[in-house]
């Protein structure tokens, strides 16, 4: 199959990037951001998520993030809810957009969320329903789609399982999450060629860590299938506080780099990519992680010198 002739890219950095953090980013650092993001020409930033402080101090401050971002039309700006609670919260902030979460794998599921899959999904059908009916569209994540660092290989058909419940409920679009970043080119396209059974490719979202360095390929190896829709995060931010050792996802600008090489479309512009990660790198106090970032950062400096 060709590759698609446009691909939205997600930045999920403000949120899934910097909730792994030590201590808090300052609410104006994270509002800008999501500015720099939208200003790059990102169709999607993920602005935060409205789960509880004590679980996740570094996103408390969500709702004042969504009040003073500098909302471009056409954007989405989604955050993740895990419940009723969290759906009120974002909705009284100005969401219109959430993303609810679910797992491939029972002990996962226990980890992350303390409740079983079908708990979970019970949690998702009724967030979904409410969000629905209040105009909000919903993005539904799945983790641990391609490795669990409790069970170890997820078989595909355990992730099918859950996609199509999450479409069921109305979920516009699902994201696969490799959260370990254990997942290789084959067992990707394994995994989109069980989903695309019953559910449309146009609907699923790749969403990679870059753990073992098959980021880039996995992204590549689903493209050719067709999937148009990636979650990165600018500087490679991230990780996953329920999974050790799994580093953060495939960087915006690595995605970037390889997607312009294809003469694919995203309408992001790279200069501007490069200069909201220099922000949050400096602010952050620590360099990027992207490849591409950093070569392209190092030919800009020596340009100008």
């Amino acid at each position: 199959m060709k590759h698609p002739a446009r691909v939205k890219i997600v930045d999920v950095s403000p949120r899934d990037g910097l909730q792994n953090e030590k201590g808090s980013v300052p609410t104006e650092v994270r509002i800008e951001l999501v500015d720099r993001l939208t200003d790059a020409g990102l169709q999607s930033v993920e602005a935060g998520s409205f789960v509880s402080p004590k679980w996740v101090p570094q996103m408390a401050d969500s709702a004042q993030v969504l009040a003073r971002i500098r909302r471009k039309p056409g954007v989405a700006y989604p955050v993740l809810v895990p419940n009723l609670k969290g759906l009120e919260a974002a909705i009284a902030a100005g969401a219109t957009e959430v993303a609810g979460f679910a797992a491939a794998t029972e002990a996962f599921s226990k980890r992350n969320t303390n409740c079983t899959i079908a708990q979970s999904m019970q949690r998702q059908a009724e967030v979904c329903k409410a969000a629905l009916a209040a105009g909000v569209r919903v993005r539904g994540y799945i983790s641990v789609v391609l490795g669990c660092p409790y069970e170890g290989e997820v078989k595909p058909q355990a992730v099918a399982d859950v996609a199509r419940q999450l479409q069921d409920m109305g979920c516009y679009e699902i994201s696969l999450g490799d959260t370990i970043g254990t997942g290789t080119p084959a067992r990707a396209q394994k995994l989109i060629e069980t989903l695309a059974r019953d559910i449309p490719v146009k609907m699923l979202a790749g969403h990679f860590h870059d753990t073992y360095g098959q980021a880039l390929a996995n992204v590549l190896a689903v493209m050719e299938q067709g999937v148009a829709v990636f979650d990165s995060s600018v500087a490679g931010l991230g990780g996953c506080p329920y999974a050790k050792g799994a580093t953060g996802n495939v960087a915006t600008e690595d995605v970037l780099y390889m997607l312009n090489g294809l003469g694919i479309e995203t309408g992001i512009d790279m200069d501007k990519l490069l200069d909201a990660a220099e922000f949050i790198c400096a602010r952050l106090g620590r360099p990027t992680v992207s490849r591409a970032g950093r070569a392209l950062i190092a030919k800009r400096d020596k340009a100008a010198a």
